[in-house]
């Protein structure tokens, strides 16, 4: 065990991830003889098989999926080591990788480019995916820093609020409830809804607030793959919507959406910056995160029901 080397731990993990040694060996820059090489060498002085050869492609063994494990672990702690390093030197330039839920994609922009301009040697690149591909990021350390609405309770985080995040219901202007004041929550529950996918912010909120409807959360209505899709079958009158404030800004003040005056709303959740509680902090990750609890809440837009 002694003599295994970084470099045959990454061919495994490669190699476990692409499934085929051709993948491995682009993923990691080197030739297809090279990563085979690293793998028998490997097997040798484990003295077990790793992978089975099938025609499909290597499947790992058992042993293969614990030395893959063990790979990503040593990975990780390399990164928390780089992470250590620079906080010790105070180092105040390098990278930043920010993963967002695709709601946060009105803003993060602009929060990207004014911490830009205080810190023109932080290198910053965006990632923007649903819910559940921003926790994954996070996960195997593929995002430094997650802004989104809820933090997750399946990994071990570190969440600070920087600014409210309104949830609101959704019209086309020409709707009958568009005109109408202090909507219940029983009429509004009579409405056909266009929602996201199953685990996302609003639509856990949408079935909390419609949960004391007897059977109304069994079938909300259609489901779409993103705002930008809701909010273009709202306006052509396919339903109504459940949806962050921040996101339909620009139709309301064009008139295109109204925001409705429905009884209990806008429910007001707040947005997080979230990073790995088992990370330290780099320098870049420290100047970001401060920056948000300062100036955080202005880049976030601002709407009105009407």
């Amino acid at each position: 065990m002694k003599n295994i080397t970084l470099r045959q731990l990454r061919a495994v993990a490669a190699v476990q991830k692409a499934g085929k040694i051709i993948f491995a060996a682009n993923e990691l820059g080197l030739s297809q003889p090279a990563v085979t090489l690293q793998l028998r060498d490997l097997e040798a002085m484990l003295g077990t098989q790793l992978f089975d050869r099938t025609s499909e492609g290597m499947r790992p063994t058992a042993a293969g999926l614990a030395v893959a494990e063990a790979a990503k672990a040593i990975e990780e702690r390399l990164l928390v080591l780089h992470d250590e390093i620079d906080a010790i030197k105070g180092v105040r330039k390098g990278a930043l990788r920010l993963g967002v839920v695709s709601t946060a994609k009105y803003f993060a922009p602009g929060i990207m480019a004014a911490f830009m301009k205080q810190y023109p040697d932080v290198d910053v690149s965006l990632f923007v995916g649903n819910r559940a591909e921003t926790i994954a990021s996070l996960n195997n350390h593929s995002v430094d820093v997650a802004l989104m609405g809820r933090p997750p309770r399946e990994l071990p985080v570190r969440a600070a609020s920087f600014g409210e995040h309104p949830l609101v219901f959704v019209a086309p202007p020409d709707h009958p409830l568009a005109r109408h004041q202090q909507i219940s929550k029983e009429r509004i529950g009579q409405e056909k809804f266009l929602v996201r996918e199953r685990g996302s912010g609003t639509r856990i909120s949408l079935e909390i607030f419609l949960g004391e409807l007897p059977g109304r959360i069994d079938d909300l209505g259609t489901e779409l793959d993103s705002n930008e899709t809701i909010k273009q079958a709202v306006m052509a009158g396919l339903g109504l919507a459940f949806i962050s404030g921040h996101t339909i800004a620009q139709e309301v003040e064009l008139g295109r959406l109204v925001v409705l005056d429905v009884l209990g709303t806008p429910i007001r959740r707040q947005w997080f910056s979230v990073t790995r509680a088992d990370r330290a902090l780099s320098p870049s990750m420290v100047a970001f995160e401060a920056f948000l609890g300062k100036e955080g809440e202005r880049f976030l837009p601002r709407i009105t029901a009407r």
